[in-house]
């Protein structure tokens, strides 16, 4: 499982998601309207919904929360939300993907043209640049709080596909299918996993200069921000002086 690292941006991406769990708390909760509009409100029966909601106690969302959530989307007025992705390329030919859940078609169309018109960038015709991401499962695990031999014992056997370190983190990549598998096998060490998600990984990186990078990060930011938007992943490779 050797190769070279894809998280020489784990820092900055780390940082920016501790910023973000008002995002992940919202992500949850419209997770768990689209399952129930779209399988019912009994987990049993609802393999999503059952997904939705192991990922919100994770997170220590209340009962309470995830209870009015369900009863939310059994409603009759409730809009479904959409799942979306939007590609662009931003400055020095990096390419950029925004994960976008929203009700609401025309608002994030709007949001995106006048993210472009803000901060550059221009949105890309669909498959121009997702074709260079691969979707995984990523679990991030402190070195605290495993060994790394035996951790990468018990996620290889569980089916993950790559195992990395960085100066504080243990990084396992796994097929999306395969994500909560290889999390409780990690789990079942007695390990707390930091993190884990479905990403859109890079298969290639790009170089680009201080000012592009300042752009694009301007950009990211930007988008965010927006209401509708999830997540955001990039394959631009940070200079030194903005990683560090």
């Amino acid at each position: 499982m050797a190769g070279h690292s894809k998280w020489a941006n784990i820092k900055h991406r780390k940082g920016k998601a501790d910023l973000k769990k008002g995002k992940i708390f919202s992500r949850i909760a419209k997770e768990i309207i689209s399952s129930v509009k779209l399988g019912g409100p009994d987990p049993k029966n609802n393999p999503r919904l059952r997904l939705a909601i192991t990922k919100a106690r994770e997170f220590n969302l209340s009962n309470e929360l995830i209870e009015r959530n369900v009863k939310k989307a059994s409603s009759a007025d409730q809009a479904d939300f959409i799942e979306m992705m939007y590609e662009l390329y931003g400055y020095g030919g990096v390419g950029i993907i925004a994960d976008v859940m929203t009700d609401n078609k025309n608002r994030i169309s709007s949001d995106m043209r006048i993210a472009t018109n803000k901060r550059g960038g221009t949105i890309a015709n669909p498959g121009a640049v997702a074709f260079n991401f691969d979707r995984k499962g990523v679990i991030q695990v402190s070195k605290k709080q495993a060994i790394e031999d035996e951790l990468f014992l018990a996620a290889t056997e569980a089916g993950a596909e790559d195992f990395e370190t960085t100066d504080e983190m243990y990084i396992i990549t796994t097929d999306p299918a395969d994500l909560y598998t290889v999390k409780g096998a990690v789990e079942a060490l007695g390990a707390k996993c930091e993190e884990a998600s479905l990403e859109m990984i890079p298969k290639t990186n790009v170089d680009c200069s201080i000012e592009d990078a300042k752009a694009n990060l301007a950009l990211i930011d930007w988008l965010e921000a927006l209401e509708d938007v999830d997540a955001v992943y990039h394959n631009m490779n940070l200079p030194d002086e903005i990683a560090s």
